[in-house]
């Protein structure tokens, strides 16, 4: 038992790491390049949802592999239609100069609309495929990643005292001028407070007996400990380079920190 826990948990670093990995490489090679690098993943994208189909077929060990490991490709495919710019939203120009209150919030949608209806269709066809089948690990995989990356994307728009701004590529680079950085927001207490209190209340549910330690669980409970830990990162000076240097040799990043001041809440 404990040797499923720990390889489960090690597959879902690694498919954080080196998923995460791949897409920074691939967005930073020329953008010559973009156009197959989203061919193949789109044949990838097909194949996953294929996986997924099988997947939900049957609760089982093999199954929450595949549907995890089936979702991280899928996910992955959208991020890197964002980042390379191919599904982004209408505007694409930086934030309009003193742009504050609806307005920045506005022109911020304006710029992902096109990638979060996007998420949305993908989740609409999840739902839709999982009907009455009994393995829930896809949705609940894809449902997770998207609530933890749109409380991200929120905690950048509001304002977070490392926002990355510096690793934007350059054909992404005026979206730093809808980053913030700021000393720690409610948002961000709000928001990390929520993911934590989840975990342990997962964590709680399994020491009653509520819900029991399955594959698709701890792939589900690590995912969410390595998304608390990006929203921790967004506050603490980790250089990603750390994590991801392989991927970012290519990059011309020479400060790692966020050099601008913060403003105060």
């Amino acid at each position: 038992m404990v040797s499923d826990v720990v390889w489960a948990c090690v597959f879902t670093a690694m498919c954080w790491w080196l998923g995460t990995g791949v897409i920074l490489w691939l967005d930073r090679l020329p953008q010559q390049s973009f156009r197959w690098s989203l061919l193949g993943w789109s044949v990838l994208l097909i194949a996953s949802f294929k996986g997924v189909a099988d997947s939900m077929l049957e609760v089982s060990v093999w199954n929450a592999y595949l549907a995890f490991g089936s979702v991280i490709v899928m996910w992955g495919w959208h991020e890197l239609a964002f980042l390379t710019g191919w599904i982004t939203g209408p505007r694409k120009v930086a934030m309009s100069p003193n742009a504050q209150g609806m307005q920045r919030f506005i022109e911020a949608a304006q710029v992902m609309i096109h990638h979060e209806i996007a998420l949305v269709i993908n989740f609409g066809i999840l739902i839709w495929m999982q009907g009455d089948r009994p393995n829930h690990v896809a949705v609940c995989t894809f449902a997770l990643l998207w609530f933890m990356r749109l409380s991200a994307k929120l905690n950048l728009f509001f304002g977070v005292p490392q926002n990355g701004a510096q690793y934007l590529p350059p054909h992404l680079a005026y979206l730093a001028s809808y980053f913030r950085t700021r000393l720690i927001t409610p948002w961000f207490l709000i928001s990390i407070s929520a993911a934590i209190g989840t975990w342990c209340w997962l964590v709680w549910l399994t020491q009653q007996g509520v819900m029991a330690i399955t594959t698709g669980w701890v792939m589900l409970a690590t995912l969410l400990g390595l998304a608390i830990v990006e929203h921790l990162i967004m506050i603490f000076p980790w250089p990603l380079e750390r994590l991801w240097g392989w991927a970012m040799g290519q990059a011309d990043v020479k400060n790692t920190l966020t050099t601008q001041p913060c403003e105060p809440i």
